[in-house]
């Protein structure tokens, strides 16, 4: 799941173009999530988050540095921009670290309570005003969450706890993004995967090791990168042609891809409190998106989910 904020404003003349461009980008990273579990079964979680962010910076780098030069490794505002990197990368750490121990949809679902805790944290941060409605949806989330992780589960404790620090970590990076508006789109992109390439690089030597590389396995590993810069640049192309109060409730549709892509490839089915949770936490969320901005002061603009996405 991953995102870009300070999107260009949507030109308004293709609204469905703008829904399936957004749907696609969703199938694409719930596409890398499944990748990610896969390759965790085999290789060190660090090396698959390295290879990750490798491939997409020397992507970025063949096709964009030619046209964008200087202004597509330096932000206006530095220092933020870095925090906000870090907090994608451990994002990245930590989610790959869950995947590894949870089924996709079980894992994906408790890190798309991120959208709800920045509601919750918005006010105090940002100064945005927390409405009780709003308020009462981010609980409502947090309750579908409860029923996901359930103590009678069965689901890995330990891979519980990385997916919700994959969610706090998550929630600082969205926050930063939109603190960050003003900055461009491929600029944040572009120093995300540089600087998750730099630190996943630098714990290379003590995680490099697991199977003896396959053709499939190269593949898989350059699918990473690829599926991640698609999947980015499909979603700011939705924002372009449609409103973010269109696309935004369509955010968790990703649930159901990583759902489909879980029993496709893991024969995993979740039970039916867990389809529940997520049921819950979706409509939360989606409600979050209805609701918001409706009471904001004039200027401040409503955390939506469109900031959703991580890796």
């Amino acid at each position: 799941m991953s995102a870009v904020t300070g999107t260009p404003a949507a030109t308004g003349k293709s609204p469905l173009r703008g829904v399936a461009l957004y749907g696609v980008a969703l199938l694409l990273f719930a596409c890398l999530d499944t990748t990610t579990k896969y390759l965790t079964a085999h290789y060190p979680v660090p090396l698959v988050a390295w290879t990750r962010y490798a491939v997409q910076f020397l992507l970025m780098t063949a096709i964009l540095a030619p046209r964008m030069g200087r202004e597509l490794v330096s932000p206006a505002r530095p220092a933020p921009v870095a925090l906000r990197s870090l907090c994608l990368a451990a994002t990245s750490l930590f989610v790959g670290l869950a995947l590894h121990r949870l089924p996709v949809a079980e894992a994906s679902a408790i890190v798309f309570i991120s959208p709800l805790l920045v509601v919750l944290l918005a006010g105090p941060l940002l100064g945005e005003r927390l409405t009780p409605l709003r308020a009462m949806l981010a609980v409502l989330g947090f309750t579908g969450v409860l029923l996901i992780a359930r103590p009678t589960g069965n689901l890995d404790a330990l891979g519980v706890v990385f997916a919700l620090l994959g969610a706090l970590s998550n929630t600082g990076y969205q926050l930063m993004s939109r603190t960050l508006s003003a900055e461009k789109p491929l600029t944040l992109l572009f120093n995300s995967a540089l600087v998750g390439t730099l630190i996943f690089g630098g714990l290379l030597p003590f995680f490099w090791g697991g199977e003896g590389l396959t053709l499939t396995y190269v593949l898989l590993f350059l699918s990473l990168g690829l599926t991640a810069g698609v999947g980015h640049f499909f979603l700011t192309l939705g924002f372009r042609y449609a409103p973010a109060s269109l696309i935004s409730p369509v955010t968790y549709l990703q649930l159901l891809w990583a759902g489909l892509l879980g029993w496709v490839v893991f024969h995993h089915v979740p039970d039916a409190l867990t389809l529940v949770g997520m049921a819950v936490i979706a409509a939360a969320g989606v409600a979050t998106v209805v609701t918001g901005g409706r009471r904001q002061p004039p200027g401040v603009s409503s955390p939506t989910p469109r900031t959703m996405g991580r890796r």
